[in-house]
Formats: C-alpha cells, sequence, structure tokens
C-alpha cells in the first residue's frame, strides 16, 4: 500500500526555486531514507545542472538533520529489481500503477514519473532492506 507520495516542497519560483528544507523536516518523520545517486545528465545546461545539485545537497542534509539514516541507491540496481530498461520513463510509471492501482491519482499523469520512481525506489528499497512481503 502506498501511504503517501508528494512532490518535494519548494520556495520561490523559476531560477530561484529552492527546496523548501524546513518544510521536509517538519512534515515527515521516516525512519529511513533512499535517495538516487545524484549525477550530471548529459545535454543538461549548467544552470540546470547546478540547480539538481543544489537541491540534492538541501534533500541530503534535511534528512541528516532529521538524524535519518540515508542509503545511496544506484538507478541501475532498482530500475534493475523492477526490470526497467534504461532510460524508459513511462515504463516505471506503468509499473508504479501496475504494484499500486489504489495510487492512480497520484500517479495518472505522464509527468508523474518522478513520483512513480520514488515509490518504486522505496518499495526497492523496503524489500532489500526487510526482505520480501511476507517474510516480516
Amino acid at each position: 500500500m502506498l501511504v503517501e507520495c508528494i512532490d518535494i516542497p519548494v520556495i520561490g519560483s523559476g531560477a530561484k526555486e529552492r527546496v523548501d528544507v524546513a518544510a521536509i523536516r517538519e512534515a515527515h518523520k521516516p525512519a529511513r531514507a533512499l535517495i538516487e545517486r545524484a549525477g550530471a545528465m548529459p545535454k543538461q545546461g549548467l544552470s540546470s545542472t547546478f540547480k539538481y545539485g543544489r537541491a540534492t545537497g538541501a534533500i541530503e542534509a534535511a534528512i541528516t538533520l532529521c538524524s535519518i539514516p540515508i542509503e545511496i541507491v544506484e538507478a541501475s540496481a532498482w530500475k534493475r529489481f523492477w526490470h526497467l530498461p534504461g532510460k524508459d520513463k513511462e515504463g516505471g510509471r506503468q509499473r508504479a500503477l501496475q504494484l499500486f492501482p489504489a495510487a492512480h491519482a497520484a500517479l495518472a499523469r505522464k509527468r508523474d514519473h518522478g513520483r512513480a520512481e520514488t515509490t518504486l525506489i522505496a518499495l526497492y528499497g523496503a524489500t532489500k532492506l526487510m526482505g520480501p512481503p511476507g517474510a516480516r
């Protein structure tokens, strides 16, 4: 069951948009966090790359300040686990919809692929850390 699926809270807009670290810290009290390893993407501009790296650092800082253990997950590992090919975003969204049909509203649009991938990473982590469902 998908408990919650949200977008990262931000403040500002456009080039001044930033992760709202305080909102993350106040709203969520997870026991563990999994973050996909961040890296530069081919053909991405310098400004976008900097913004992406800054956001990743802010999220890691918020999690660390909450004393939540972090595990960095390789994209290749969780995608291999779910049998997803390369960079296919739609395949991940469809897989998440199969696993969590009740979460259709949160994953309905093609642009919800980030939510879907986050959901798959979370379930990958839970399965990896706690074993398959029914084994607990």
